[in-house]
């Protein structure tokens, strides 16, 4: 396992909260930052100062909606869910991963 955390690509965590509210549902945002942690084996650490500007953000964008109701743990959370236009948008964001991986290695390739 590594010990170093990595940070997240600028444009990436766009991304990955779309990316967990579609495969997740309606979350709130701490469960967002933990559930993107665990799929990342712990090699990501999220805070709120990256998370909560990404979902404001979205939200500005039209691609999140949110609702407060209770948490797990019984307190008042704010619940984000992906809305019609941010469902679109996923399929944008990754398209535009793929596209940008395939160049990487493209240029990573051609430099052996």
């Amino acid at each position: 396992m590594n010990d170093v955390k990595s940070d997240v690509p600028y444009g990436t965590l766009d991304l990955l909260v779309l990316k967990t509210l579609h495969t997740a549902g309606p979350m709130h945002g701490f469960g967002i930052a933990r559930r993107i942690e665990g799929m990342s084996e712990a090699n990501l650490e999220l805070n709120q100062g990256s998370i909560y500007p990404a979902l404001l953000r979205l939200q500005q964008r039209g691609w999140i909606e949110s609702d407060w109701g209770t948490s797990e743990n019984n307190r008042r959370a704010k619940f984000y869910r992906l809305t019609r236009n941010g469902t679109k948008q996923l399929r944008v964001e990754v398209e535009n991963w793929e596209r940008t991986m395939s160049l990487v290695q493209r240029v990573l390739g051609a430099t052996k």
